[in-house]
């Protein structure tokens, strides 16, 4: 074990956040409670936010920071993305794998020169710091939950910040850049080429401002929820920890890869699953947007069946995320079976997630697929 300073483990913070009192704010519920869905207008927020005027509030998610000189060599062993030698002030994002491949974490980290800063999911600061602390081992590492103090805005910009706190530039859809050598160091399995790639037109960054200056910080500044965010994300392709993954996620049916791990680098723990998968085949499973009938007010939710229109008794994926976009209407993010044909008729069933106790029956919603994996 470290023999340095004991560490300091910020008390568990409120997660209702003061900006649920301003005006018009309906509270979000699941992955994001404890902020704002919307403001009144989500549609309208949505537009802000690709004309870069307004604000989201992420103040649910945990900040940990992680110092010590031995900090980014650590990080790089136990994770997937190349670490060692990062450019302070350079954003990257990093996957903590289980032995098998499987996706247990997802790191967005930034290094200030002194200690990585790392934003999570809701619900994953504790797992992580905890795994983090078993794995440290003799090094020169100290790992700390900053939550309590930290709290975490989300913009539509790639601009690293004026300096007066850790601003993490996403780096969605990359791909890494070719190391010195000039080979790939990591795969894309997207079915366009990354110029074509939605995720090009969603800029987005995390800052990270002192959490009792939380509202002094968005003062004047128009407030987005979650639901405008996350339509973007939508659209953008781009994953997140717990809604596109499951307990058999792994990095490639996701397009993972392509910014947050690292092919040429030393060994971490799945690395064996992410080689074999990349070298030998394809996953088992792909990630697919999918263009809903707005003719109903349904919406699917997490977790329900997407089954062919030809074979509806049989699921052959399940809805992760779905949204209402201001452009593209009601669409979703799905992980379908490989097998699946990519012109497929499909329908996503609202409600089969709830079980057989649900107070209303499964809905059918035809699903037009937009390939995002190829198969």
């Amino acid at each position: 074990m470290s023999t340095e300073t004991p560490e300091h483990t910020a008390p568990a913070p409120s997660w209702r956040s003061p900006l649920l009192g301003l005006p018009g704010a309906v509270a979000a519920e699941g992955p994001d409670a404890g902020v704002a869905w919307h403001y009144g207008d989500p549609v309208a927020e949505q537009r802000a936010l690709l004309r870069g005027e307004a604000v989201v509030d992420l103040s649910h998610r945990g900040v940990v920071r992680v110092s010590g000189p031995d900090r980014l060599s650590w990080l790089h062993s136990t994770t997937s993305q190349a670490l060692t030698g990062l450019a302070p002030g350079t954003s990257t994002e990093s996957l903590v794998l289980s032995p098998t491949g499987r996706i247990e974490h997802d790191l967005h980290l930034l290094d200030d020169g002194e200690a990585a800063w790392i934003t999570v999911e809701p619900g994953e600061r504790e797992p992580l710091v905890a795994w983090l602390r078993k794995m440290r081992f003799a090094l020169r590492v100290e790992v700390e939950d900053v939550t309590g103090e930290w709290a975490v805005l989300g913009e539509p910009s790639r601009e690293p910040g004026d300096g007066a706190g850790p601003v993490w530039v996403d780096p969605w859809p990359g791909p890494v850049p070719a190391n010195e050598g000039g080979s790939a160091d990591t795969a894309s399995y997207a079915a366009v080429p990354t110029p074509l790639h939605p995720g090009t037109e969603r800029p987005w960054r995390e800052v990270l401002v002192p959490r009792a200056e939380l509202a002094a910080r968005v003062a004047g500044r128009r407030p987005a929820g979650t639901w405008a965010s996350e339509a973007l994300r939508v659209e953008a392709w781009r994953p997140r920890l717990g809604l596109e993954t499951d307990e058999r996620s792994i990095p490639h049916e996701l397009d993972w890869l392509r910014t947050a791990v690292h092919l040429h680098k030393g060994c971490y723990r799945g690395q064996e699953t992410v080689a074999k998968v990349h070298n030998l085949g394809r996953p088992p499973r792909r990630l697919a947007l999918l263009h809903l009938d707005g003719s109903s007010h349904d919406l699917p939710a997490h977790g329900d069946d997407v089954v062919l229109a030809e074979a509806p008794g049989r699921a052959v994926g399940r809805v992760t995320t779905a949204a209402r976009h201001h452009e593209l209407g009601p669409v979703a993010l799905a992980v379908l079976k490989r097998s699946v044909p990519v012109d497929a008729p499909l329908f996503a069933v609202a409600g089969s997630a709830a079980g057989a106790g649900a107070a209303e029956q499964p809905r059918r919603l035809a699903a037009a697929q937009e390939v995002v994996v190829a198969p």
